[in-house]
């Protein structure tokens, strides 16, 4: 082993030590007809960023779903994977009913909704009944053949975001949050007598950053 070759315990964060950021900005997929693709994204909703070419040997298109930090590029000369090769690439959703309707809305061909109980577990059909995040997915493909995971989550596994601040991708993902704090709160004031919370502000903000670092919600 070269001296120079990082060893598992070197991969390993140490205690106080900063890690310089690394961010996936750019996932390339592979398509056979670009104008073809260029039409399905754009249809999807998602913001065109750039269509340049350099001659008629190279050109590359990006795509970003709404909310999103990373991109997709497709084109002519970006890859040389096959066509529709791109599988299982995840988007994350905060409501996985309200997803797969507004993609069926918009002409997509998306499966029913589906999860599993763990790693490896059978599908079953249906939305995970407690509503657990990481466990309720969806599918659909390009006209390629890329497929596409969405994946609901609305409590992140710890570590995953900053302890001190939420981290919500979009309007629709804010909202969606407000959403479910507005009802848990409804359910507070049941258990409290019926009476109006006048301080519900503060709770919502408890729940909602509860929800979002993994600690234990409010009651």
């Amino acid at each position: 082993m070269s001296s120079t070759t990082p060893t598992h315990s070197d991969a390993i964060e140490k205690p106080g030590k900063q890690t310089l950021d690394m961010k996936l900005e750019v996932v390339v997929i592979s398509v056979s007809d670009v104008e073809r693709a260029k039409s399905f994204y754009a249809d999807l909703g998602w913001r065109l960023d750039a269509d340049f070419s350099v001659g008629e040997t190279f050109r590359v298109v990006q795509f970003t779903p709404p909310g999103s930090p990373s991109s997709i590029h497709f084109g002519t000369g970006v890859t040389s994977a096959a066509p529709g090769s791109a599988q299982g690439l995840f988007l994350i959703v905060s409501d996985i009913e309200a997803a797969r309707a507004e993609l069926f809305g918009r002409g997509v061909e998306v499966s029913e909704v589906f999860h599993r109980d763990g790693p490896g577990k059978p599908v079953v059909s249906g939305r995970d009944p407690q509503r657990r995040s990481y466990f309720s997915y969806a599918t659909f493909s390009d006209p390629d053949g890329n497929e596409w995971l969405l994946q609901e989550i609305t409590t992140r596994f710890s570590g995953r975001i900053d302890s001190n601040t939420t981290n919500y991708a979009s309007v629709g993902d804010l909202a969606a949050a407000m959403r479910r704090a507005s009802e848990a709160h409804g359910e507070h004031e049941k258990r409290n007598g019926g009476e109006r919370d006048e301080n519900w502000p503060d709770w919502y903000a408890k729940y909602m950053v509860a929800e979002q670092t993994g600690k234990p919600l409010p009651l």
